[in-house]
Parts: C-alpha cells; structure tokens; sequence
C-alpha cells in the first residue's frame, strides 16, 4: 500500500528583529527558512514592523529570505518615543502588540508549535500565555543565557548598562521560571545553557531539548560575492598582514584581547622591522548605527602600546559586509570570551571563507572544543588568572609563520566533512525539525 503525502505541519516563529535590519538574533530564522519545508513544517514569522525595527538596516539581507515565506509585522511602540523613557529594548516595545498579534492569528488559524528564537527575552512569557488561551506548544531557543550570575562571580567586571542591567535581571530572575514552567521543548548554541537550566528547573530534565549551534550558509557566501555595495574596507601596501575581527566587542571579551595585544607588543619589542607589516582591523565593534559607536579595542591596544598597528570601524556593519571583509583578510582574529559557555556565531562563517583564523580560547571553554572539533585554527589557550606567557610566545610564533606566508603550516587539518553535516543551514534546520516534532509530541 502506497503512503500518502507526509503532513506539513505549521510553524509560528517569533522573531522580533527581522531582514532588512541585521541583527544577530535573527539569523538561525533567516538561514533556516529556505529549508523547513524539506522536514515537512510550514513557517509563518511573526516580526516588528520595519519602520519600528531599531538598528542597522541591509537591504541586501532581505533578498535572501524566500520569497513565499510568510511574514506578520507588528507597530511596536517607536524608539523615538521610549527612548525618552530609557526604553530601547525591543522586546519591552513590541510586547503589547505582539500579544494580540499573536492571539489573533492563533484564534484564526491552525499553528502546531510556536519557535521563540530571539534574545529579546521579554516576549518569552508570551509563550505560556498563548498556550493557557489558545493551547499552543512551545520551544525557547537559547542563544544567550537569559538569567546569568556572572557579573556576580568574583573577579568579574562591573555589569554594563546601570540601572537598565539591573531591571534586565530582575525580570528575568522574576519571569525566566514562569515562562518555562510550561515550555515544550528547548533548544540552545551551549550545552551548559541546557544544563544551568536544568539545574534550575528539574522538571526540564524530562522536556525534549537539543544543543544546536547556528551554523553557516552557504548562499550567504554567494550573495556577498555578487554585491557592489562598497566596503569599509583597508588599503593593502606590499608585505603587509591583515587580521580581521568582524562583530561585537562586548564587556566580556577584552580580556583575550588583551592577551593578544600583550603578544604584539613583546613581538614588536623583538622584532620591530617584521611588526610593522602588521595591520589589526576590528569591524563593527558596537551594535549602533553609523555614526554612534564609540571605539572599545583602540582605547585597550592604546594603553598596551600597540594602537598605531590597529583600526577600528565601531559601528555595526551589515552581515554581508562582514563576509566579503572576512573574505579580504589574511588571518581570522576570533578572541574568545571569559564566559566559558560562550559560543560565537562568527565561528561558523568564519570557517565557511576558507581563511586561516587564529583562535583565543579559555582553557575548557565551548569555543574551545569547538576549534578543535572543527580544524581550520590555530589555538591559543589561556586562563582568566594564571600566567599568559605560553600564550604570548605561541601568538608569536603564529605572528612570525604569518609574515612569512606560512601560517596554514600552524593551523590545524580543516573537518570539512563534519562542517557540512553538522554545521551548514540545511543539516541544523532538519535538528530543529527533528525537535519541533518531539516537542509536540511531548505531553505535561
């Protein structure tokens, strides 16, 4: 007897940020969506309105989400008004209307889960609401920690953002268990977030969950090799060495930075002529517009004595901008973060151009196990308080095989096998869809 069609299921995905603003959170939607339906879901997105979206607008990010994909926006309140009350976040802006947004279109038509995949955490007792009202199931995707002790832990830095960061934990301390006392399923880039979490909440222990890590695409190579769009980019004179760091630098990485410049320095003190030819880029470094960003790796590689060899672009740059940079580099800089659980997306495209990249990792960090799983760096291990010189002198050697066109000999035989299963869009999408339909099928 012949089988029928397999069933398409449907999929509601909160995403509040979405194409054409480029933002972080949004980018395990953007990449999967060209492949939910090879595992059988239908997805519909549910986002802010573009005129209300707060950010770095890319009009090119748009193009590479399918066109028949289905996308809901909601009028969030508008950043030129809440900012006024110091509220910039938009998941506090958004959550009203997302929550009759959402409640209509559950009432109106059938959704079979319901996919919050954003760090704005604020909608996520969203997820318990509707399913009390409409019935719902649910799945959280962990791509940050929602609710961290790490300012807290001695010898951490201060927390950033004053009172805000305060109210932050607060809410989450106040609705992070709330809103997953009824959640479905979970998934998360860090195996440690599951665990935290599990610690906290036992009941998740029996609850379906995945540590799926976000992974790169390889049409988003391809649309940034075709664009025209102009780049702020460097100038090349004759044997110099570009390594290129594109992303945030946020309060918890300055310290693999400061390894980093620490080296520099001692190798310029031994060999000044072959230093020279060094040039440090960071793109990118803050999550404002043009225009707004102030610099916050110059000010460290100036009091390290080594600012004369870096640049730095503070503003958030778009996604594709960032490839076709990573594609003009030399070497990849990926400095990890005093979080050990700590999983840059950077890793995954980084990977994907092919170009050497020169890892600063915390020993036993998540990104870590993760160059070595994958190949293609050169690991440098530090801890957070103990000695740095190793890392300073294997920085070094690496600098040294740079600047004679032999780093490739330091870094270690690429995995490309095990990249393409588990870490391009198609591969992570069907782990996602293999969790969505245990999610539904898990029952309280």
């Amino acid at each position: 007897m012949m089988s029928g069609p397999v069933p398409t299921r449907r999929l509601l995905i909160v995403s509040p940020h979405f194409p054409p603003l480029n933002a972080p959170d949004h980018q395990r939607v953007r990449m999967s969506l060209p492949h939910y339906a090879a595992g059988g879901w239908e997805p519909v997105v549910l986002c802010i309105a573009r005129d209300r979206q707060s950010g770095v607008i890319e009009e090119e990010l748009s193009a590479t989400v399918p066109a028949g994909v289905r996308i809901i926006t909601v009028n969030a309140f508008s950043p030129r008004w809440t900012r006024w009350l110091g509220v910039r976040n938009s998941g506090l802006r958004c959550w009203l209307p997302m929550l009759f947004a959402g409640l209509r279109l559950l009432r109106a038509e059938r959704f079979d889960l319901v996919f919050f995949s954003t760090t704005q955490f604020f909608t996520f007792p969203l997820g318990r609401i509707w399913r009390r009202l409409r019935g719902a199931p649910y799945v959280f995707d962990m791509q940050d920690p929602w609710r961290t002790d790490y300012y807290e832990r001695p010898g951490s830095r201060r927390p950033p953002g004053g009172w805000k960061y305060r109210f932050a934990r607060l809410v989450a301390w106040t609705l992070e268990g709330w809103s997953f006392q009824r959640v479905s399923g979970v998934m998360s880039v860090s195996p440690d977030y599951i665990s935290d979490l599990s610690a906290r909440y036992p009941r998740l222990a029996r609850v379906p969950s995945a540590t799926i890590r976000f992974g790169a695409c390889a049409e988003d190579l391809a649309a940034a090799r075709r664009s025209t769009a102009s780049l702020p980019g460097f100038t090349r004179a004759a044997g110099e060495v570009h390594l290129v760091y594109t992303g945030a630098s946020g309060p918890v990485t300055p310290h693999a930075l400061t390894v980093l410049f620490d080296a520099v320095r001692r190798f310029r003190a031994a060999h000044p002529e072959r230093a020279a030819r060094l040039r440090f880029h960071f793109f990118g470094t803050s999550y404002v517009a043009p225009g707004e960003g102030r610099p916050s790796v110059r000010p460290l590689a100036e009091e390290l004595g080594v600012a004369d060899l870096v640049h730095e672009v503070p503003h958030r740059l778009g996604h594709l901008e960032c490839l076709r940079l990573q594609e003009e580099a030399d070497v990849l800089l990926l400095p990890g973060s005093s979080d050990p659980a700590y999983s840059p997306s950077k890793t995954y495209p980084y990977f994907l151009t092919g170009r050497p990249i020169l890892g600063l990792v915390f020993t036993g960090s998540v990104l870590e196990a993760l160059l070595v799983e994958l190949g293609g760096a050169h690991v440098v291990r530090f801890t957070e308080h103990g000695a740095k010189e190793d890392a300073h002198a294997a920085i070094g050697r690496f600098l040294e095989a740079a600047l004679a066109g032999r780093a490739k000999e330091l870094i270690a035989p690429r995995d490309e096998e095990r990249f393409a299963r588990e870490f391009l869009a198609p591969s992570l999408t069907a782990r996602q869809t293999g969790l969505f339909s245990a999610a539904i099928a898990h029952r309280d």
